[in-house]
């Protein structure tokens, strides 16, 4: 059975899934309920100075696909509105009764080094920290106090942050990145220089979820308005696996230990993350939209897909794609992959004929006959004309119905730097 230990900064847990920095982690009680329903390790909800933040009253914001399911939440809660001792002295007692998890707790300042310097000082005395988190991405609220995404979005002041707290406390220095920026990069290297032990990523996206016709306003809606938050769920993830995978490819950053976070929902998420180069991951609104036990099928899911595919440890798997994402003028231009649909599995709906025909390449033909039956239909894809851009296998609703079948040309891996249709390409010199 695959050993699911996770080690990051030093960090322990008997798993890589941890609860992150949001409303599942405010208090001891619903750190409790998820370590008893088998959580590796939380991030305690955001810690600020006294006296605590005030927080509105409706708070989240959902996009949903039209059978209700949530594609994303969208959150303007803002940072822990508890008295900070109150948080410490249970931070204390939930270490105290289960040792074997992984406590980290996320604090956020404003920009001074007394502010930042004192409270990391303050949670680290509790001994009960595992690690702080630096929150420098929230992009809601406390931004516009000057904290959170102000200065996340700061190369220079992710560094400052990050060596204020390293020469205060004697603790593991998670900083946590906010997608908020141009290249992410920027943020990564800076926490690098400045002394952290990792980075976590992504914090929510900067957002809009929806407007409210009615009330003409952006939703959540706070008595006749709104206003932006922060927006996570799984249409985030595909923003937090680039952006994983950027600082693991890249040459400042890599080794850097990373916590993945972004709408991971099932163990194959976890999975995907822990391939682009992360370390653990970070779950939220997973856990809001099924609660904690969710955590079980993760643990399950994971462990019997590494068994299957022979990885032993999570150190075995960790940053195993990376080697493949590359540029895209390094990808081999003479690759060509064909449409196949199977006429078995085709229930005729035709789905995949509309959208090529509307959108693509036209490269679906309809018969009639064959031995399909009375009025039934055939799709046959036309191979001159399919240029394998693989929206008919996403659209069919059929599982297996259209795969993609690579050719086998027999031609070399070229680049478009010297693909000879390059008319920037220069061309070799003659002997």
């Amino acid at each position: 059975m695959a050993d699911l230990r996770s080690t990051i900064a030093g960090i322990r847990s008997p798993n890589p899934f941890w609860l992150a920095s949001a409303p599942p982690t405010d208090k001891a009680y619903n750190v409790v309920r998820a370590f008893k329903a088998g959580w590796g390790g939380v991030v305690w909800k955001t810690l600020g100075e006294d006296p605590p933040v005030v927080n509105v009253s409706s708070r989240y914001g959902a996009h949903l696909d039209t059978d209700r399911r949530m594609i994303g939440f969208n959150n303007i809660e803002l940072i822990s509105d508890r008295p900070l001792e109150v948080n410490l002295q249970e931070i204390i007692q939930v270490k105290r009764d289960w040792p074997d998890r992984a406590m980290v707790v996320s604090l956020m300042a404003a920009m001074t080094e007394t502010s930042w310097a004192g409270l990391a000082r303050r949670i680290a005395e509790t001994g009960a920290a595992d690690g702080l988190e630096l929150n420098l991405g929230c992009p809601h609220g406390m931004c516009e106090r000057g904290m959170g995404s102000a200065i996340g979005q700061v190369p220079e002041m992710v560094e400052q942050v990050t060596r204020w707290v390293k020469n205060a406390v004697n603790l593991p220095v998670i900083v946590k990145l906010t997608p908020n920026i141009t290249n992410i990069l920027w943020s990564a290297e800076a926490a690098k220089r400045g002394g952290a032990d990792a980075v976590s990523l992504i914090n929510t996206v900067n957002s809009i979820v929806a407007v409210d016709l009615d009330a003409m306003a952006p939703t959540p809606v706070v008595d006749g308005k709104g206003s932006h938050g922060g927006y996570c769920g799984p249409a985030v993830k595909p923003i937090a696996l680039n952006m994983v995978a950027e600082i693991a490819r890249n040459p400042d950053t890599r080794g850097l230990p990373v916590s993945g976070i972004g709408g991971i929902t099932t163990w194959r998420d976890a999975a995907e993350f822990l391939a682009l180069g992360a370390t653990n991951v970070q779950v939220c609104t997973a856990a809001m939209t099924y609660g904690f036990k969710i955590v079980e099928d993760m643990i399950g899911g994971l462990s019997n897909w590494m068994d299957g595919k022979g990885y032993r440890t999570l150190d075995e798997l960790s940053g195993r794609a990376v080697r493949n994402v590359v540029n895209w003028n390094d990808l081999n231009m003479n690759f060509s992959t064909k449409a196949v649909i199977d006429p078995a599995l085709c229930i005729d709906c035709g789905r995949c004929h509309i959208v090529c025909e509307d959108t693509s390449h036209q490269a679906i033909r309809i018969d009639r006959g064959n031995g399909a039956g009375e009025g039934r239909r055939v799709f046959t894809v036309v191979d001159g004309d399919c240029v394998g851009c693989n929206l008919c296998s996403h659209i069919c609703p059929v599982p297996d119905c259209i795969t993609m079948v690579p050719e086998q040309t027999g031609l070399p891996y070229v680049t478009w730097p010297n693909d000879a249709r390059n008319p920037m390409r220069v061309p070799e010199s003659a002997d």
